[in-house]
Parts: C-alpha cells; structure tokens; sequence
C-alpha cells in the first residue's frame, strides 16, 4: 500500500492502522498527533490506512484536533466522575456551557460536592491516563440507540435520536462506560494528560489547555459572563429547551411559532430593562456596545434605542463600522489577509472628533461604510443632539477606551452583547457559540458583503483571534452582559446556511470545516423564517427587519 505523506512517498502492509503510520512521523510534530486528514477526510487513528494522494496530521494545534481532545477529556471525565460519586447518587451530570478554557459542569447530586470529591476525581482521570485505557466506537442500529439511552437513563439522547434520519450511530466506551459523542475520539486515554477540574458556583469546570496543548492554565472566574450564561441555561430548562431534542419536539408538534414569541417577549423585556438603567443615570450619553462577530449588536443597537424613546430620550445609533479605513488602508494578519478586526481598521481620530463634536452640540455628518466597494461615503446624513439626546454606539471595539480615548468616562454606559448559547445537542455535548456565530455570519456576508460560505470560513480564524485580543479582555468591564442568542435561531438558518456549505468544493482548504457544519445542522429540523418577528436580531442575518441593519 503506497502513501503520499509531506510529500514523499512511504509503502505499508495492508491492514496498517493510521496510528502506526503516525508514530513513524510523531518525531516531526511537537505535539501528539491525535487525528489524520486522509483525501480532506478527517479520520481516526484506529482506522485502517487506504492508500491516499493527501495526508495530513493533526495535533491540538488545529481546531479538530483542538475539539476531539476537549471532547476526549470529556469522555474520561464522565467516566471517572461515575466511578467515583455514583454510589453517592447522581441523578444528572450536565457539560452546560463553555467559560474561559473550560466547560461548565453542572451536577445534579444526591450529596454535596466538594473540593475532595472534585479531587477524587481528578485523581481517578489520571489514573485512567496512565493505564492507557483504549477509547473504542461500535455502530448500532438508531432503534438500538434509543433504548440503549433509555436504560441508561440518558432521556435527551434518546429524545435525540427519534429525530436523526440515519440509520446508524456511532458509540464509544471506555472500560465499559457509554456515551455517544458528536464528534472523533483520540485512541486511548494516555493521549489526555494535560486538564484540571476547579470547583466553581453550584458545580465545576473542567479546565483544558487553551493556546499551548501542553500547559493548562489556571481558570480565571468570568462572575458576570457565568451568570448570563447560567440565566439562559436555566430558562431554557423551566421551558423544557435545554437540548435540540427537545427543540426538535416543539417543531413536530407544531408549537415552533409559540416559542418564538416567548423568546422574542423575553429578549424585548431585558432590552426594557436595560433602557431603564441608562435612563435613570442622567450623566450617560454615550451607550457602548460592543461584542464579537455576529452577536446582532446593530439590532439591539436599534431596538435599544426603541425602548429609550419610550422613556423619553432621543437616541441616535451609530455603527462604529461606518468609520473604516478605506479597504486598501486596512491592515493585513501574517496570512496576507485583510483583518478586519483590529482596532486600526477603524478610523479612530476621526471617530472622536466627530463624537466630541456632537456631544458639544455642533452639527456633524457621519459617514457610511460601502461593504461591497470598500470605501467610505458620506451622503448627507447630518446629526446635532439635543438636551435629551443620546448616542447609541456599537461596534466589536466599543468597550475599549483606547476607541474613545478623548471622551469622558463618566458619560459613558458599557453594554456587551454576545450570542450565547446555552442550547446543547445533548447533556454531554455542547453547541458551541462560536458555531451559531460563524453560521449567523455565513448568511449575512451572503446576502449583504457578496462573500461565499467558503470566504468566511477562510477569515473565520483571523476574526476569531481578533475576539481573543480585543474584545474577550474587556468583557467583564460592562456595565451590562446581554445574551442575543435564540433558542429557535439554528433551525432557521439551517435553510439558509445549509445552500452555502454545500457549495463549497471538495477539493479546498474550506470543506473540511463546512462537512462538520452540515453535520451538526443535520441535527435540527428546518423551520421557516415565515413566523419570525420583523425586528428579531435572527433578522439582521436572513434579512426582512423592519429597521435599517
């Protein structure tokens, strides 16, 4: 059997495992190789070798070796929790939602946890680490699935599972514990040594490495980003939507338009009670809003700006956007790609002179950015505030003071905005907020920027690590977290995204990131836009809002 790896060609018995071909090249990679890409394909390492024209290895370093260990530890950590506390009694063992490098872990225990429980545990992961416990998968039949978790007591696995439309699933097990996955395992437990587990609130983080695989460091507590997040998890529970299972249900029973009236109800009422608090501070005049990609931070900038109104003020929101650099001045990451979210992309003189104008009285014309020619216009649009005027500012760079370094502290009132979903596929496996933002994403470039799926995938890096350096430090600086997440929001786009992925050719860079995408809306029954509300954030993503975003 011939192979083409790096480049040079290498002969294999027949019946070779890619773990035997990985180990010949581990001394290439200072990190353990955990996966191979085989013709764009990702594959397990316990998977026979097949004669290939590509190969590439996968360590922690890339984003599916990242998600395969995190999901791996995971794996382990389930395992050891049961051995250790499963006498005590637990009823319930929930990944709920990730905060800094780690997952959330909620327990619903018939006993106390605490710090020497957690470190029983921990203990008992690396003993499982040192004996190198192989991490195995067998097919079954989905009937057999839904009531293997039924046994189990898994109820929104199997709930799960009556809507899949294949025919097999995929289980592993370590040393006789199950659980389905969504998503590939490493070969055994000796590849996961680098976690923590940190007791946190009602339950623990499970702590991975974040940018070097080999170090863990420590977990930094996010107080008010973990308690937007534990607000969204436990609504989504007392409605009976905690999982796609569950979401899944109340689209076949036909009770989809209902929850998207408590959820838009919900959203409208928190966006009220954030006009409040601004109203009530008669020194705010500048609202600052700011989030990563994706998060609908023009929508709420607007229907802010509607609940203010109702109190009395004269709002006037204005898109930090509309201050780009023309494309051609715009700075370039170390791939050669415009970065689009670095804070020199914006205009940051200009931007406040024009706001230190305004706030004096004088009468200003703001520009507006053109996505599609990549050039700065002004087309007339004057604005002067009055006594009861207020700015409603948004844009990624919105909570750095270094973007409105001459205006007054005091005058300004910090919001930031992310989707956040709190939605998991099942108790054991997360949607993870960056997927639900790069999907909303994808949707909107395509009908407002002239960009294919494959163009955003491709920058989705890039803007990712923009998040990390300019938005994620300053997050618990705000004076307010606000969640634009929706439960219902992925069963939409799904029939708008899902045109897109699959355009995107096999033979790119792009298609292994668009086959995972595709493979987990697979989970979600479509639902038609139809229904949704005219000014729902969904809506600055498929289009028809009746406001200008």
């Amino acid at each position: 059997m011939q192979l083409l790896i790096n480049g040079e060609k290498r002969e294999y018995p027949s019946g070779t495992t890619w773990l035997t071909v990985a180990k010949d090249y581990q001394k290439d990679y200072q990190d353990e190789i955990l996966l191979v890409q085989v013709n764009g394909k990702l594959q397990e390492l316990h998977k026979k070798a097949v004669e290939c024209s590509r190969l590439e290895f996968i360590t922690a370093r890339d984003k599916a070796g990242r998600l395969t260990y995190r999901r791996s530890v995971t794996f382990m950590m389930l395992k050891a929790f049961y051995e250790v506390a499963g006498s005590m009694g637990i009823r319930k063992l929930t990944v709920d939602f990730s905060i800094g490098n780690g997952f959330f872990v909620e327990p619903e225990l018939d006993f106390e946890l605490t710090e020497k429980v957690l470190c029983q545990v921990k203990e008992k992961m690396e003993e499982y680490v040192a004996q190198k416990i192989p991490i195995m998968k067998r097919t079954i039949h989905i009937d057999e699935a839904v009531g293997l978790f039924h046994k189990y007591g898994m109820y929104d696995k199997e709930r799960l599972f009556h809507y899949r439309r294949v025919s097999n699933v995929n289980v592993y097990h370590i040393g006789g514990f199950e659980d389905y996955f969504y998503g590939y395992m490493v070969p055994d437990t000796s590849y996961l040594k680098y976690f923590d587990l940190v007791l946190y609130q009602n339950g623990f983080v499970l702590v991975f490495p974040d940018h070097d695989p080999k170090r863990v460091d420590p977990f930094k507590p996010k107080d008010k980003l973990f308690t937007v997040l534990k607000e969204t998890s436990d609504w989504g529970r007392r409605l009976d939507l905690a999982d796609v299972g569950a979401l899944n249900s109340k689209i076949s029973r036909g009770k989809i338009s209902q929850v998207m009236l408590i959820e838009e109800a919900l959203m409208e009422k928190k966006i009220g009670e954030v006009a409040g608090m601004i109203a009530a501070q008669k020194a705010k005049k500048l609202v600052m809003v700011a989030g990563p990609s994706s998060s609908g931070k023009t929508t709420f900038s607007h229907r802010l700006s509607t609940q203010l109104m109702a109190l009395g003020l004269t709002p006037h929101p204005i898109a930090v956007d509309n201050y780009f650099v023309n494309r051609v001045d715009s700075p370039r990451d170390e791939k050669g790609n415009y970065d689009y979210e670095a804070l020199a992309c914006i205009d940051i003189k200009q931007f406040n002179e024009d706001m230190a104008r305004l706030l004096a009285g004088e009468r200003v014309q703001l520009p507006q950015y053109n996505f599609i020619t990549g050039e700065r216009e002004y087309k007339g649009d004057y604005l002067a505030l009055g006594k009861d005027d207020i700015l409603v500012i948004e844009g990624i760079h919105c909570l750095n003071d270094a973007l409105s370094y001459s205006l007054p502290k005091e005058s300004k009132f910090k919001i930031y905005i992310s989707a956040l979903t709190a939605l998991n596929v099942d108790e054991h496996n997360r949607v993870p907020t960056t997927d639900g933002r790069l999907i909303r994403r994808m949707v909107r470039d395509a009908r407002t920027r002239g960009a294919t799926a494959r163009d955003t995938i491709r920058r989705w890096d890039s803007v990712r690590r923009g998040e990390e350096n300019n938005i994620f430090p300053y997050q618990e600086d705000a004076d307010v977290m606000f969640n634009s997440a929706l439960v219902y929001e992925l069963s939409v786009l799904k029939l708008y995204a899902e045109p897109l992925l699959f355009g995107i050719p096999k033979d790119c860079p792009e298609y292994m990131e668009a086959k995972r995408l595709l493979k987990f809306l697979d989970y979600f029954l479509g639902v038609s836009s139809e229904d949704v509300p005219k000014n729902s954030i969904i809506r600055e993503f498929i289009g028809g809002s009746c406001l200008k975003v």
